[in-house]
């Protein structure tokens, strides 16, 4: 059973907005720090953005202010609402868990930002 199932990816143009959600099963979601990372083909997998159980948001350079992180404890559900999306935005994004039962790893989603 896969803790985690991402959702939302998919292909938009430039200057485009996306949502993805990260459903959560099978962990108390609420202790959970959770976090969007991603790979683009042939770099290591970066930290997008991360949101702690309290709900305290951080975000890598490379989108603050064009990206936002929530979580909703009721859904068991985090959020990454992308904005402004940029061609250099292509990659896998992955869902991550982390608390007091370990790390865990959703499947990925693709999400492709045309020129």
């Amino acid at each position: 059973q896969v803790p985690l199932v991402e959702s939302g990816g998919g292909l938009v143009q430039a200057g485009g907005t996306l949502r993805l959600s990260c459903a959560a099963s099978g962990i108390i979601f609420s202790f959970n720090a959770m976090g969007w990372y991603r790979q683009a083909p042939g770099k290591q997998r970066e930290l997008v953005a991360a949101i702690t159980s309290g709900g305290y948001p951080n975000y890598a350079d490379s989108v603050k202010g064009r990206f936002t992180i929530s979580r909703d404890n009721a859904k068991n559900t985090v959020y990454l609402r992308m904005n402004s999306l940029k061609p250099e935005d292509t990659a896998v994004y992955y869902c991550n868990a982390n608390g007091p039962t370990g790390e865990y790893w959703g499947q990925g989603t693709q999400v492709t930002v045309s020129s």
